[in-house]
């Protein structure tokens, strides 16, 4: 089956990313629905609509956590089935709302479920990839995520137009929606084989090998299989000889502590591209440039659609090619300049008569830092994080960097957003273009490794290891350990 399999399973479990895409986007429009703004007693700009974004991020937190356990205990596939069914409860929960504390607990849910599958998702379509198309099969995370936010609006869109005793559509049916796609996760995902890395961990060989020709063999490459198959299984047998997966240990050792903050880094710098203020927030913005009524969700769900179109071409034809470093490198540069002409343009709008060239200009550079973001960053944040991880912290170290570098500074973002785009306008952009300028840039110029097409457990030498699970002396340094003839009596993490 082979390379088709491989990017099937990538595309199904990537229907995880679309519910985080989806349930991100949704409050875009629900947000923006007067009939909502009523029911609740509140408007846009307040710190309640910040509270309700904010809860959702807050809510991803404590799932991209948790998934570090399970993945661990449970596996990488069923961790995937755990955020599914959270995430219907969720969904029936704010569909359901008769307060705000409702739709508050809702969100937090919903939150909680997209966590879990935001950080589950790569690492199981990472363990599953061949190196080469690595960048494409990972980057199927961002892509739906992109796909995500379209359907939630057009179907905001759609909805908006319910008016008299129909208008509590304009909020329910998006917010009920949501629970189709996690239906469909639910049935489909058992159907899917578990991760061959996990299988080997949890010492399944003969199904580890298994699944590895199902995902891999093209009918010419035996070889090849049986030395993946070989390092795979040599580098987790060291590992796990002297030490287990926790979370300590992910601080401990130096090695690993290094590919731990890259990948937090790639994340925290991802939310510094100003990209989710902006899905979130996208309305109040084309209202600061003088757009109104359905105009704005219209523009809305223009937006919405060109991200993804950039990344399916950037995934299926570059990034595999380019790799990694040159465009996180570019595209920030080319973020900040879209960013400062942003900024440029909302200083000279004047809403008591707004000039319309303006608002087409300011609407342009909205949608270039989308396109630049999904040649970049958005598709290239999820790889990463899940390539540098090595196995016995993968599970772990993606769910910290997740829930960390992703969904910690999405939720204060989340929270301060609406209020310093109300007070600060157009200057609100320059915290994204100083922090790009004097922290993104630098870093990743001068400490990012080059990982395309790379196998996973070769990555180990990019970061000063030696590969096949010879681990780093480091790791020996202040721990209780005996020497490897005793292994068998020796005191583990």
């Amino acid at each position: 089956m082979g390379k088709i399999f491989n990017v099937s399973l990538a595309v199904f479990a990537a229907t995880g990313s679309f519910l985080f895409g989806y349930d991100a986007g949704v409050m875009t429009d629900v947000i923006a629905s007067p009939d909502f703004l009523e029911y609740f007693n509140t408007s846009s700009g307040t710190p309640i609509i910040g509270a309700i974004n904010s809860t959702f991020s807050g809510g991803a937190i404590f799932g991209s956590l948790m998934g570090g356990f399970t993945m661990d205990r449970f596996g990488r596939r069923i961790t995937i089935l755990i955020g599914a069914l959270i995430c219907l409860l969720g969904a029936i929960l704010q569909a359901a709302a008769q307060n705000l504390a409702m739709i508050l607990v809702g969100r937090i849910i919903a939150g909680w479920a997209v966590g879990l599958m935001s950080m589950s998702v790569p690492v199981y379509q990472s363990e599953c990839a061949h190196p080469k198309i690595r960048g494409l099969i990972v980057g199927l995370t961002q892509q739906m995520i992109g796909v995500g936010f379209i359907v939630s609006t057009w179907v905001g869109y759609g909805s908006a137009h319910a008016t008299g005793t129909l208008s509590a559509l304009q909020w329910r049916f998006p917010l009920a929606f949501q629970a189709i796609p996690a239906l469909i996760l639910c049935c489909g995902i058992l159907f899917f084989p578990e991760s061959p890395r996990h299988l080997m961990e949890t010492d399944r060989e003969e199904e580890a090998m298994r699944v590895l020709q199902k995902l891999h063999y093209d009918g010419t490459n035996d070889a090849w299989i049986q030395q993946e198959f070989h390092e795979i299984k040599t580098t987790i047998a060291a590992e796990k000889a002297i030490t287990v997966p926790g979370w300590r240990v992910m601080f401990t050792v130096p090695a690993w502590r290094t590919r731990l903050m890259h990948g937090v880094a790639v994340q925290v710098f991802t939310q510094f591209t100003g990209i989710n203020v902006i899905g979130y927030y996208q309305t109040q913005m084309y209202r600061a440039l003088g757009i109104t009524g359905n105009r704005v969700l219209l523009v809305a769900g223009i937006y919405n659609c060109i991200g993804p179109l950039a990344n399916l071409f950037f995934i299926v034809f570059m990034i595999d090619r380019v790799g990694r470093r040159k465009p996180l490198l570019w595209g920030t540069v080319a973020i900040v300049i879209a960013l400062v002409c942003e900024a440029a343009v909302n200083s000279r709008i004047d809403l008591n008569n707004p000039s319309n060239g303006l608002s087409v200009a300011g609407v342009f550079f909205i949608f270039c830092v989308t396109v630049i973001f999904s040649l970049s960053w958005g598709p290239i944040s999820w790889v990463y994080m899940a390539e540098v991880m090595p196995m016995q912290i993968r599970a772990r170290g993606n769910a910290f960097a997740t829930g960390i570098g992703n969904w910690l500074v999405s939720t204060f973002w989340s929270q301060v957003s609406p209020m310093a785009l109300n007070s600060l306008g157009w200057k609100f952009y320059f915290v994204f273009v100083a922090w790009d300028i004097l922290i993104t840039i630098p870093i990743v110029y001068f400490l990012f490794k080059e990982t395309k097409q790379v196998s996973l457990e070769d990555i180990d030498l990019l970061f000063g290891e030696r590969a096949l699970g010879t681990l780093p002396d480091d790791l020996h340094k202040g721990e209780m350990v005996e020497p490897l003839t005793s292994i068998s009596e020796s005191t583990v993490l």
